[in-house]
């Protein structure tokens, strides 16, 4: 069991968040799988009550708005949320060591709880646990709420990798005084955005941390530095090693999507075959839909049953081309591919409807980020991978950051500011 919980800990969040593209047909997306939608919003609250072993107290710390600029103004300060435990911890006198999470692009609470490396490793080390909450998301609002933090471009400036880590550095610096704690070490740990920022405060601020644990964390999904295709290859990998037939299915699958909704009353009868909540409005939403559940099943390919984004079978991707395969010569393709999509969706059979919206205003925080300096360009080889096929285009992904925020994106300035090129 704990070393279940290790790999749950180690293999958090990887790349999946961090997905941009163009596709063919020129329409720019910023397509962030359910695993932050409202699917997740109700499995967060599961994957909580469900985790009542890990005990924390939640606390609030008063932060700056803008680390870099020494003029107050109206709602120069805000409330972020962070959970500690202190069960283990050797304490002050006798140097415990303080873990630090660096929080990702949701509820904190989520991500402690699913942190399960941490937990196991805390009582051998004496260490004093701390998951702080990032900026922009779940209760760690500047401005007060949530509507008026992402009101426009402007209330949105603040919500950068750079005032992230001054935040999870400020609160270290403050926490340790408080503790009397000054002398003890401070290990980061982290995973995908979060390993990233772990990775980034690690070289940012040495000073405050001597190691970071930075798991599945995309540092060099930037620029040319790694091929554009590359994860959508890796995931495509773990389906064709499974099966070469579920593979090819699910190639050829997009290809059926497309005819099936150019059809009279196409997507309506699309909508019923996917057993989507509402019609859908272009075969692009549904392409999306199953998208994100091919990337989340390779992301969560566990061994064992586990239910992190949604309650799964033990090497769930076999079971998705397990159900696939199942069906004999001549079944329609789109019935096979959502029997095998139906074991990430709907395992424990308890969902009637599918809704395709992740977030409904196409305003969510990550949007934001990928349109200012998270630019990590994505694209997709149909020879070789599962994935419709599609190139990033930066004047496309300008134009589209354009239109949705008023700002122009800055691709080289992650590795301007943390570097990624002949990192060592």
């Amino acid at each position: 069991m704990a070393m279940e919980k290790l790999w749950t800990g180690l293999l958090l969040l990887p790349l999946l968040f961090m997905m941009s593209y163009v596709g063919d047909a020129g329409r720019p997306s910023f397509w962030r799988p359910r695993t932050l939608g409202e699917f997740s919003i109700i499995n967060r609250e599961k994957s909580i009550l469900q985790s009542s072993q890990y005990e924390y107290e939640t606390k609030y710390f008063t932060q700056r708005l803008d680390h870099f600029s020494f003029k107050n103004h109206k709602n120069s300060s805000f409330q972020q949320r962070y959970l500690i435990n202190d069960k283990y911890w050797l304490g002050a006198e006798r140097m415990g060591p303080v873990f630090l999470y660096c929080g990702n692009e949701g509820y904190i609470d989520w991500f402690a709880v699913n942190a399960g490396f941490m937990w196991d490793i805390a009582p051998q080390f004496g260490a004093l646990l701390v998951f702080p909450e990032h900026r922009y998301y779940g209760e760690s609002m500047p401005y007060g709420s949530q509507s008026v933090a992402y009101k426009d471009g402007d209330s949105l400036s603040y919500l950068t990798a750079e005032q992230a880590l001054a935040d999870f550095a400020t609160l270290i610096v403050d926490l340790k005084k408080n503790l009397s704690a000054e002398a003890c070490p401070v290990v980061l740990f982290g995973g995908s955005y979060g390993g990233m920022l772990a990775a980034w405060m690690r070289l940012k601020y040495p000073h405050i941390a001597i190691g970071a644990l930075a798991s599945s964390a995309p540092i060099l999904q930037f620029e040319d530095i790694v091929p554009s295709d590359i994860f959508y290859n890796l995931v495509s990998n773990d389906f064709k090693r499974e099966s070469e037939n579920c593979f090819k299915l699910i190639q050829q699958s997009w290809e059926a999507l497309e005819i099936y909704g150019e059809r009279d009353e196409g997507l309506q009868n699309l909508s019923k075959k996917f057993r989507m909540c509402r019609d859908l409005k272009s075969t692009d939403e549904v392409q999306d839909w199953l998208s994100s559940a091919y990337s989340n099943l390779a992301m969560v390919d566990y061994p064992y049953p586990a239910s992190f984004l949604m309650p799964l079978p033990g090497y769930p991707i076999k079971e998705v081309c397990k159900v696939i395969d199942s069906f004999p010569n001549g079944t329609d393709v789109l019935d096979r591919i959502f029997a095998g999509v139906s074991v990430y969706y709907n395992y424990t059979g308890e969902e009637k409807c599918f809704d395709v919206n992740d977030d409904p205003h196409g305003e969510n925080g990550w949007n934001w980020q990928a349109c200012t300096e998270m630019v990590m360009p994505m694209s997709s080889n149909p020879e070789n991978s599962i994935f419709p096929q599609f190139t990033f285009d930066i004047e496309s992904y300008k134009q589209n950051c354009f239109n949705m925020f008023g700002v122009e994106p800055r691709p080289l300035w992650i590795t301007t500011e943390f570097g990624g090129h002949n990192n060592k």
